[in-house]
């Protein structure tokens, strides 16, 4: 996506690529793949801004952060398939870690102990293939998030490639101390990780490098701004200040609150990591909790169910009545994420009686979506000590206006939001245009945020508990099944 000054959109293009299923809870991307397709797409939005390379003023790069690759500096080919965040096939090397080894990883890195972040991919990809130690052993072995592979890329790769990365991908790898925002040893010890093999550290606004003149875009531009996707959403949200949250709905639900200068480790069952670090400045911390089934749950609705024909016709369905009967739903296909982390959960429906219909269980797969992440946003508020009066939104269902008022009577707090949706690639754009002087500061980026639609809270606080305690007794029927 290209964007002007006033952060308006002027070109954008873009593909997918390979979804690669191995085995059973495996998940890889071709890296070289993702490599030739950022090629086709930088191509492609300029076409359609109608403007050359050497017209942008910089570049900025965002990405699913865990995604992990391998690749060689001096062939400038990845040595096995990136293993992707969702990837599961570490999680009974990380069960072997002791509860003290365990508890010290989590009190550096802010993370829990889980497959999800990229330490134990990387111990695998040492342990399991002889391409990467071969390639350590040799001294060409580079390893990074999917940041760091378009960053050496663009900038040259064998020719000129710079590895870096950015303090928020850092710091979802497991192996980033959050009070010095470097490698730890300790941790790179307990994982096995050569520190040689690591890109350098850097803030999520600075020159990195130049564009290679003989890449995509066939200028020098300055590579000035990484941050990882729902980071990058903060800053496309301009949650710069302590208390301020956003949350992206998709298939599953991210949520973040910014918690400022201050660390604050999670009691609730929370993530901490960087929010973002603007050049010399002081690193910005939040909170994360996510949400695994939310959209997703609505295509069961259409897939499995049968009750819908499309997700567009969600909203309709569940308006025709005004409250759910009494139905809960909880979504748990996979078990519940933040905050209670319970891998035993499996999927409820409760309450039914001969009076509900499909439009009822509509409407209580709505609530559903409202109350998991009320759930996440009590646990932050909780954690942090700072009161919520209002929370940005993003993502495909805000476009669905009741599940929207639904969350601000839920949580009681206006939900707002911005004109401009596409705020992951928005939010890499400022931090790409405030290192070079594009924008002066954030204060200018504060002034770019549109409001497109808000939501105010039409319900009493008497309301929103009776229904709330009624979503914590469905949550209690989902345990204790796996």
């Amino acid at each position: 996506m290209i964007f002007d000054v006033t952060g308006k959109v002027i070109g954008q293009h873009q593909l997918e690529h390979r979804q690669i299923l191995p085995q059973a809870g495996w998940v890889e991307h071709d890296a070289q793949e993702i490599w030739e397709r950022t090629q086709e797409v930088i191509a492609g939005a300029l076409k359609q801004a109608n403007i050359l390379g050497s017209d942008l003023a910089a570049i900025g790069i965002t990405n699913q952060r865990e995604t992990t690759v391998a690749w060689d500096a001096v062939t400038g080919l990845p040595l096995h398939n990136a293993i992707v965040w969702q990837d599961t096939r570490t999680a009974s090397y990380l069960d072997g870690f002791s509860e003290k080894v365990k508890s010290s990883i989590t009190h550096k890195s802010g993370l829990a102990i889980a497959p999800y972040f990229s330490a134990s991919k990387m111990n695998w990809l040492i342990k399991n293939c002889e391409s990467v130690q071969h390639a350590i052993a040799a001294g060409t072995a580079r390893f990074g998030t999917i940041d760091s592979w378009l960053l050496w890329n663009l900038s040259g790769g064998v020719r000129s490639g710079v590895h870096f990365t950015d303090v928020t991908n850092a710091s979802r790898t497991l192996l980033m101390n959050l009070e010095t925002l470097q490698w730890d040893a300790e941790l790179l010890n307990h994982f096995e990780i050569p520190r040689e093999v690591l890109p350098e550290i850097k803030s999520s606004a600075e020159r990195y490098a130049l564009t290679d003149p003989h890449g995509p875009l066939g200028s020098a531009v300055p590579i000035s701004g990484i941050l990882g996707d729902q980071h990058a959403a903060m800053v496309g949200q301009v949650c710069f200040a302590r208390g301020e949250s956003k949350t992206t709905y998709g298939t599953g639900n991210f949520a973040l609150l910014n918690t400022g200068t201050a660390i604050v480790r999670s009691k609730n069952g929370l993530l901490t990591t960087v929010c973002y670090k603007f050049g010399d400045q002081p690193a910005m911390y939040a909170l994360e909790g996510s949400v695994a089934v939310t959209g997703s749950s609505i295509q069961w609705l259409r897939d499995q169910l049968g009750i819908i024909s499309s997700a567009a016709e969600t909203e309709n369905l569940a308006a025709s009545v005004s409250d759910t009967a009494g139905v809960y739903f909880v979504p748990a296909f996979s078990g519940l994420f933040a905050p209670y982390w319970r891998s035993d959960a499996r999927g409820v429906i409760v309450g039914l009686t001969r009076a509900a219909t499909k439009a009822h269980l509509a409407r209580a797969a709505l609530e559903a979506i409202c109350y998991q992440t009320r759930d996440v946003m009590d646990a932050m508020m909780a954690d942090s000590g700072v009161p919520m009066k209002e929370m940005r939104v993003d993502g495909g269902i805000t476009a669905n206006s009741l599940c929207m008022q639904m969350q601000a009577d839920i949580m009681g707090i206006d939900i707002t939001r911005p004109l401009v949706n596409e705020t992951t690639a928005l939010g890499a754009a400022y931090a790409a245009g405030l290192a070079i002087g594009f924008w002066k500061n954030i204060d200018e980026l504060k002034k770019q945020w549109q409001l497109s639609r808000r939501w105010n809270p039409t319900s009493t606080s008497a309301e929103r508990e009776v229904g709330y305690a009624g979503w914590k007794k469905a949550i209690s029927r989902t345990l204790d099944w796996a």
